[in-house]
């Protein structure tokens, strides 16, 4: 088009229109924002007005009953180790029970709640870990998805199933960094980076959530634990933590304030002490650190009786000083250790409580029951149809599937053995793990009296391949055991075969909550399984269930091809056969470092270079930082995980070579599919402050892309740098970005890094 004065003239119009609209458009949502905020505001005010009003009329044992909860266990009816609570409900001395699911029941103490002088109805609470009914992979894996959209619906479709139950409030997600797989609880969180997990933890409370509290498919989460939980000492569950400020608020403290800016309904503080003082009654974390420099609106819920643990701990007399030291602290309900319900009205009287932190606790508390509708109508989320067509949905059992086949992580596809095709002509499926249905699930998931509807790997496999396809079977082994007398049978059982397919790991008990292994190698004497099984000169696939990294180095060196699959739930075994038969091309990349022993532990791969650093994958030499009998590098890095295609990295470019104030560093990059077959694969941004006032990461983690491609198509990659991503908090805990110069690294793995560059920020 060849432009004039009349062209120009036109342009200069249709802008001047296009201003105009935009102009007006503008108005309008300045207009309708206007009357939504107006609209909260008068919602909130209507809730301050009830809220404030019923407190005037409750007695301070009622207000003591609020912050009160038990858990319960259903038998003829709901009996508490203390004794029966029907009457103590009655009389409004308890807020919140847990550990109750299904409508009948939820309905059922509903009513007692309805007895009570002034009928505020109860929260019902349950460990929703990852999933309900459609059990889910353990959060650990679906962490190895690095899928956020994924993880977010996972948690949805847990939270619908969940709330039509009857149940209003979930004990999740677990935010915890963990840097120690000696530490049992690593299957709740997702590893071992602050990145990735802060936006896992939003992803996952936007699920849970959903569009709001009081929406009939929402339940509360709740993130915990607050705080360091997961740099026990040790990695022994319950253990002190010791660190310093710095790294509580570089590391740690990260997924916690991601979860506050994404509307967390509540918190859990943690059972370990922090620098000497237990979290339960840490000021310092909850009152001045969450309620306020954070400004958290919600509540916070004790762990099971860590307020009474704090007897144990030495750092409170009795329950009356621990209960003290809990509401000071900012504490708000005290789960199962009775401390509130025996001795906070006498602490109040006595003078050593003022009411006013009751108030605050109690008002924290009925907030969130307004908001989820109960004071409207307790009976809500009761509802018996909606509870039999949420939990019996077959969509999410497809939902289900498909994030479970996502987090499997492929780590050796040697002479590409895999995919299998579904004609192969005889199989041996042998290990432990291979027909049982209680070990995909994973430790966490809640209990059925019938998991008959678990897929397992077995029966994943037998449906996918084909009707001339014969399937050998043997057990081989017990984990628990170190009997050799199966291995004669499943040997006997490979020499029959074209392929051997063994499925090896930890059972559903050897992970989990109280689960801290110092030795975390695969269990008892299933890797010499795995050796017999080799020496048939079979070609061998090993797959992994487990809750953590597990040690496995002969099998890493020695077997051509292995799937990590974690513990996948209730479609573990279609999403594993999926993946076997190329039905799916995995796609899972580590969320934690795999070490090669447990003396690395604890490893990370955003560790501070030293002045003497040994060189890679080698013994140290010279005086270098690193080991005389291995190379300090772990087995498999942060980021690691194969795909049955190829990738090719190519064409980095940096807007600039200069970050200037308010202005950011665009950075592009081509990936290409180069392979046979359609893939995803997760690319990932690091940078490195190469000298600042503090020692920094040798790289982290600041972007990551989840790109799916055809065979020879290529995509553009865009991340952007902001000032944000070259922060951190300095000596004075101060969250700012220093003038220096930045490296910027792509790559497919933290140890894989394909394209580099730098820049500078000047200030």
């Amino acid at each position: 088009m060849k432009f004039n004065n009349g062209n120009w003239t036109m342009i200069k119009a249709i802008n001047e229109k296009n201003n105009y609209l935009h102009r007006a458009l503008f108005f309008i949502c300045l207009v309708c924002i206007h009357f939504q905020l107006k609209a909260q505001k008068g919602n909130e005010q209507q809730m301050n007005v009830f809220i404030d009003a019923l407190m005037k009329k409750m007695t301070l044992d009622e207000k003591v009953g609020q912050l009160n909860q038990y858990a319960s266990n259903w038998s003829t009816g709901p009996i508490s180790p203390g004794g029966n609570i029907i009457q103590e409900i009655k009389e409004g001395r308890v807020g919140s029970l847990l550990n109750v699911k299904g409508v009948d029941k939820t309905r059922a103490l509903q009513e007692v709640a309805m007895q009570s002088r002034l009928k505020i109805p109860l929260l019902f609470a349950l460990d929703v870990v990852h999933g309900y009914k459609t059990t889910f992979p353990i959060p650990l894996a679906e962490a190895a998805s690095w899928d956020l959209n994924a993880i977010k619906q996972s948690a949805r479709i847990a939270a619908i199933e969940t709330a039509a139950s009857g149940i209003h409030w979930t004990f999740a997600p677990m935010v915890d960094i963990s840097r120690d797989p000696r530490w049992g609880r690593v299957m709740e969180g997702a590893g071992e980076d602050p990145y990735l997990g802060s936006l896992i933890a939003k992803a996952r409370i936007k699920g849970f959530q959903g569009n709001g509290l009081g929406s009939l498919d929402a339940v509360m989460a709740c993130a915990k634990h607050f705080a360091a939980y997961g740099a026990a000492i040790g990695g022994r569950d319950y253990n002190s933590v010791d660190m310093s400020e710095h790294t509580l608020w570089e590391i740690y403290l990260p997924p916690f304030k991601a979860a506050v800016d994404a509307g967390v309904a509540t918190m859990m503080n943690s059972f370990n002490d922090l620098n000497g003082i237990p979290a339960t009654g840490s000021a310092y974390l909850q009152r001045d650190i969450l309620k306020g420099k954070w400004k958290f609106k919600g509540f916070v819920v004790s762990d099971w009786g860590s307020i009474g643990e704090m007897v144990e701990h030495g750092y409170a007399v009795d329950k009356s000083d621990a209960a003290q030291k809990a509401i000071l602290a900012g504490n708000d309900m005290d789960m199962e250790s009775r401390s509130y319900t025996a001795n906070l009205a006498q602490l109040v009287k006595e003078g050593k409580v003022p009411i006013a932190m009751i108030d605050d606790a109690v008002k924290r508390i009925l907030t969130k029951k307004y908001e989820m509708g109960l004071f409207d109508d307790p009976f809500r989320y009761c509802n018996e149809q909606r509870e039999k067509d949420a939990i019996n949905n077959p969509q999410h059992r497809i939902i289900a599937r498909d994030v479970a086949q996502k987090s499997i992580v492929l780590l050796k596809n040697q002479n590409n053995l895999l995919p299998l095709s579904k004609s192969t002509k005889t199989i041996a499926v042998i290990g432990p793990l291979a027909k049982s249905k209680e070990d995909m699930l994973g430790f966490w998931n809640v209990p059925w009296q019938d998991n008959s509807d678990v897929v397992t790997l077995y029966e994943g496999i037998e449906k996918k391949v084909s009707n001339s396809t014969k399937l050998l079977y043997a057990a081989g082994v017990d984990p628990n055991d170190t009997t050799k007398s199966g291995f004669a049978e499943a040997v006997n059982a490979a020499l029959q075969s074209d392929v051997v397919i063994v499925s090896v790991g930890e059972k559903r008990s050897m992970s989990g909550e109280a689960k801290s292994r110092s030795n975390i190698h695969l269990p008892g004497v299933q890797e010499d399984l795995i050796k017999a099984l080799y020496a048939t000169g079979k070609p061998i696939i090993v797959i992994i269930n487990a809750g953590r990294p597990l040690i496995f180095d002969w099998t890493a060196n020695n077997v051509p091809a292995i799937i990590y699959t974690w513990w996948l739930g209730s479609e573990a075994g279609n999403a594993i056969a999926n993946v076997l038969f190329g039905d799916y091309n995995p796609s899972g990349k580590l969320p934690m470092t795999f070490p090669r022993t447990e003396g690395q532990i604890p490893i990370h791969y955003d560790y501070f270079n030293t002045g003497r650093p040994a060189p890679e994958n080698t013994k140290v030499v010279n005086f270098r930082s690193g080991y005389i009998d291995l190379p300090k590098t772990p087995k498999y890095a942060f980021g690691y995980g194969l795909s049955y295609t190829t990738f090719k990295y190519e064409g980095l470019k940096l807007s600039d070579s200069m970050m200037t104030k308010g202005k950011n560093i665009e950075v592009y990059f081509t990936l290409t599919n180069t392979g046979k077959v359609a893939g995803e694969e997760v690319a990932q941004l690091y940078i490195r402050d190469k000298v600042a006032s503090l020692v920094r990461p040798v790289k982290e983690l600041k972007g990551f892309e989840k790109v799916y491609l055809n065979p020879g198509e290529s995509k553009v990659i865009h991340f952007k740098i902001d000032r944000d991503k070259l922060s951190f908090y300095n000596q004075k805990l101060e969250w700012k970005a220093e003038p220096g110069t930045f490296m910027v690294m792509i790559g497919a793995a933290s140890d894989n890094i394909q394209l580099q560059s730098s820049f500078k920020l000047i200030d």
